[in-house]
């Protein structure tokens, strides 16, 4: 029994090998789920662009908008775990948002996903149109706690990394807003900009040009330092947030029982994309981190975040808008 044990687990090893030198040998799709324009799309076109060089096959874009990523994070956890169906997720596509789905039981869970590797972390930033009378952080934390429920903030979609930090936010400092939720972090830049809502939420990655080209005021970041690419802005710690931060790490997932072999193929792959200066002085534009993990790290990670979120959703914190 022993002997046949070994003799599996060989012939095991050895397709996986296999297969790894083979993969991929046709078009590789990472999920999105949001609409264009957004963080996660940036990034996500990004790395897709770097890993087709790398690996050989197109890796194609596809957006699946809905429910704060959910919608295409659940149909990637029932894809086949063949490497060849992917999702670019955040902590909050993969935990929050399929708790914050009614009905019951979550339609996934992060063990049905196969972590892959971290691809960067980028910062938020709480903004307002450029025509806005909050001139500063303190004058707009004054009139939401002046008028609870009144003024309004946007945000990616509802588990969001971008709506949980609103909800944190709102905690820490005992405020209400009119919180809205939008199918990404495009849309809502378009309604900010056009000064539909009073106020938004979002990543630097998908902000900064706005902001840069005079559409946007940002009025604090959400880091426990200030960016460099903002120095004049100060952060929310700063602003009377005691201890407050919140940032959006975002990393690539398969499929549970992916073949291992294909899963540190695609995080070589990243590893390689993260040494490009190219890459990395796209990633600095775009105000984001880099922070390299193997597949154990990173899953190890998503363990922690696990843990501390569903900790935060127990005690009433995590809620839709």
């Amino acid at each position: 029994m022993k002997l046949a044990r070994m003799l599996a687990i060989a012939a095991s090893l050895f397709a996986c090998a296999a297969l790894a030198q083979t993969y991929p040998t046709k078009p590789v799709r990472i999920v999105v789920g949001f609409a264009p324009g957004g963080n996660l799309d940036l990034t996500a076109r990004l790395f897709g662009e770097a890993m087709s060089k790398e690996l050989g096959q197109p890796f194609v874009i596809e957006n699946r908008a809905g429910a704060g990523g959910a919608i295409g994070q659940e149909y990637v956890s029932k894809a086949a775990p063949d490497g060849y169906t992917l999702a670019i997720g955040t902590t909050g596509t993969t935990v929050v948002s399929p708790l914050l789905i009614a009905g019951g039981k979550p339609p996934y869970e992060l063990r049905d996903f196969a972590p892959i590797g971290m691809l960067a972390v980028a910062p938020l930033v709480l903004e307002v149109p450029a025509a806005s009378p909050y001139k500063d952080a303190a004058s707009f934390l004054a009139a939401v706690r002046a008028d609870p429920g009144k003024v309004s903030i946007g945000h990616s979609g509802n588990g969001t990394t971008n709506h949980i930090a609103i909800l944190l936010l709102q905690d820490a400092m005992k405020l209400q807003f009119n919180v809205v939720a939008y199918k990404g972090s495009g849309p809502m830049l378009v309604d900010l900009v056009g000064g539909q809502i009073d106020s938004g939420l979002d990543q630097t990655s998908s902000s900064l040009p706005q902001v840069r080209a005079g559409k946007l005021r940002a009025l604090a970041v959400c880091t426990r330092k200030r960016l460099a690419d903002l120095p004049d802005v100060p952060t929310l710690d700063e602003s009377g947030a005691s201890g407050y931060e919140a940032v959006t790490p975002s990393g690539l997932f398969a499929p549970a029982g992916t073949p291992p072999e294909i899963v540190r193929a695609l995080n070589v792959a990243i590893g390689h994309a993260l040494a490009q200066p190219a890459i990395q002085k796209r990633l600095a534009e775009l105000g984001s981190e880099i922070r390299p993990m193997s597949p154990g790290e990173f899953t190890k990670f998503m363990q922690d975040e696990e843990t501390r979120l569903k900790a935060l959703a127990a005690r009433g914190v995590l809620k839709g808008s």
